[in-house]
């Protein structure tokens, strides 16, 4: 069974550029104690989206915390079993080993399209702006379970860093009233809020476009209205110029955060998402 599961899951498209959305999804974001959700990891949006093709070698880490501290191996079964109410975070991790190899035409529109101006501004300044491109790219993907009707439970791990090399913390638990009519978070690049980075925010069950995108301030923060009850996205995208010494121009990281929303005023999740 885990190989099934590993196998359905972990593909690769080996065009970055052409699938920069990458998540955990879970078949329910919020789910009863003591019920499970199955989690498969999708990339793309709209007509391209698919179950990801990631080889199970590059997966280094596919783990939960649980409201209690404990943290569940995921990469056996491919399913969270909550044991306690509360907020569950889980956090899937690969290692830098894939490419995208892209024209300068692909490259630029991408570039633009991400709004990773580190690229933009050193290809400008070494004058590549009209050669192909080479980057090597990691996912850091995370998810946000709630067990038990929304907001029972410790809601601690939605504001809790990890200290990814690109993460996104929300500044306030969904089920908090300062949340109500705003989303908040945070974007952190090895452990330091990054400014002027393009955050986009995406209805999973509607994915063909961002529903809105905003570029974080000067504390990595960026903000939202509170978007509709339903399964949701936030997803950033952030590089480095590297000399080009082993034939590679950027290291590129991409970063998600999937989670529900519940209704702000009578705490219960959108419909498609309800607790089995």
């Amino acid at each position: 069974m885990a190989a099934r599961f590993l196998l359905a899951v972990c593909t690769w498209v080996p065009c970055a550029a052409g699938a920069h959305d990458f998540w955990v999804n879970p078949d329910r974001f919020i789910v009863s104690v003591g019920s499970s959700t199955a989690l498969s990891m999708q990339v793309g949006h709209g007509d391209a989206r698919q179950r990801s093709p990631i080889p199970s070698r590059r997966i280094v880490r596919f783990a939960a915390w649980t409201p209690s501290g404990e943290i569940l191996d995921l990469r056996s079964d491919g399913k969270l079993s909550p044991a306690e109410a509360g907020l569950h975070l889980l956090v899937l991790e690969t290692d830098a080993a894939a490419q995208s190899h892209l024209s300068a035409e692909r490259f630029n529109a991408y570039v633009q399209d991400e709004g990773l101006r580190p690229a933009a501004a050193e290809r400008e300044k070494r004058g590549t702006s009209g050669l192909d491109a080479i980057e090597r790219y990691r996912r850091v993907a995370k998810a946000l379970v709630q067990a038990g009707p929304p907001g029972a439970g410790s809601q601690d791990l939605a504001t809790t860093r990890l200290d990814l090399p690109l993460e996104i913390v929300l500044l306030h638990p969904l089920a908090d009233r300062e949340s109500a009519t705003t989303l908040a978070a945070q974007v952190f690049f090895h452990g330091r809020p990054l400014a002027g980075a393009l955050v986009k925010l995406t209805d999973l069950d509607h994915d063909a476009q961002p529903a809105a995108l905003r570029t974080t301030d000067g504390s990595g923060r960026a903000r939202f209205d509170r978007p509709p009850p339903g399964n949701w996205l936030l997803n950033v995208i952030w590089t480095t110029p590297l000399s080009g010494a082993e034939g590679i121009d950027f290291d590129t990281i991409f970063s998600s955060l999937s989670f529900g929303v519940p209704d702000a005023a009578s705490g219960q999740q959108n419909p498609a998402s309800e607790v089995q």
